[in-house]
């Protein structure tokens, strides 16, 4: 396999773990993002390569930031030396691929707990 097709599967995965962790179905994740099932379903199993305003919709319908989509579909240099954007707590535990979705849930609702907004 390709660099880049593993690099398109590798977004793929990446959102639907992101879909996974907000409890979303395919469905559901489509009609927020508008974009088609069928359409979401092929980006998910890194088919489709979707253009940066696809990824910006999904990133909001998500709550993740369309930098991290653009980072890990390459349309943004991942150390863009700009440390502004540096992730939120929250941000961090949905990015590490080191964690289950389950595992992934649990540490947020600890998280929130401890600010009081679960």
């Amino acid at each position: 396999m390709k660099t880049q097709e593993r690099s398109w599967k590798a977004v793929g995965e990446f959102i639907r773990s992101q879909r996974r962790l907000a409890d979303l179905s395919l469905r559901q994740l489509s009609a927020l993002a508008q974009v088609s099932n069928p359409y979401l379903s092929q980006i998910e199993r890194g088919i489709h390569k979707p253009s940066a305003d696809v990824l910006k919709g999904i990133a909001d319908a998500l709550h993740i930031s369309a930098e991290t989509l653009y980072a890990r579909a390459g349309l943004l240099n991942e150390d863009g030396g700009d440390h502004r954007d540096t992730p939120t707590v929250e941000q961090a535990i949905r990015m590490d691929a080191g964690l289950t979705t389950e595992q992934k849930k649990a540490l947020i609702r600890v998280y929130k707990s401890f600010l009081g907004s679960a």
